[in-house]
């Protein structure tokens, strides 16, 4: 009777080991999908802010159209990947419209009336404020990947991680190489 009940008393505990380990992976992969949303919310708010800041441009810069057609596309290009979910997919497509964005402001730094628009103004003031929130918000989605990865990773999640088929998550990262070295200055 003893070894029974000492039998159901280890049956217990394991089971409620086993049910706080697989709530945790559970609770980690609602994390990392939190953050992606997150990251997901502020591509689109970049996203709406584009038209409006090239609208905006096209009054004053009629000659360079080229540069906001690459925008729009990189743009759309991005919120196609956005759409199918693909960690991979959406960070090489926000390179290229942060490369595409990068260029298009540059190319504004030649029309000091469109510089001192106050529309203008207030749009690239709200660029660069969404800029920032996408960065933190994939720093916090990076995060959420390491903690739950390393979850999935380790003994003993790594058993129950196996069992209910949870994978790991890929990091959002710059894919494209020019995007991370450091810029060249010539004096």
């Amino acid at each position: 009777m003893t070894f029974v009940l000492i039998f159901l008393a280890v049956l217990v505990v394991c089971a409620i080991f086993f049910f706080a380990l697989y709530n945790k992976l559970v609770g980690l992969r609602n994390i990392v999908k939190n953050s992606w949303s997150q990251i997901d919310v502020q591509l689109k708010r970049r996203f709406d802010l584009i038209p409006n800041l090239v609208e905006t441009a096209k009054g004053y810069m009629k000659h360079e159209n080229e540069t906001f057609v690459k925008v729009t596309e990189a743009r759309a290009a991005a919120m196609s990947a956005i759409g199918k979910g693909n960690v991979k997919e959406v960070g090489a497509a926000a390179a290229d419209l942060d490369a595409s964005l990068a260029k298009m402001l540059m190319t504004f730094e030649n029309y000091p009336e469109l510089k001192a628009n106050q529309n203008f103004i207030a749009l690239q003031e709200e660029l660069s404020s969404t800029e920032n929130k996408i960065a933190f918000a994939r720093q916090a989605y990076n995060d959420a990947v390491m903690v739950f990865n390393n979850a999935v990773e380790m003994f003993p999640t790594n058993i129950i991680a196996g069992m209910f088929s949870f994978k790991q998550s890929d990091f959002f990262e710059i894919e494209k190489k020019e995007e991370k070295e450091a810029p060249k200055v010539n004096f």
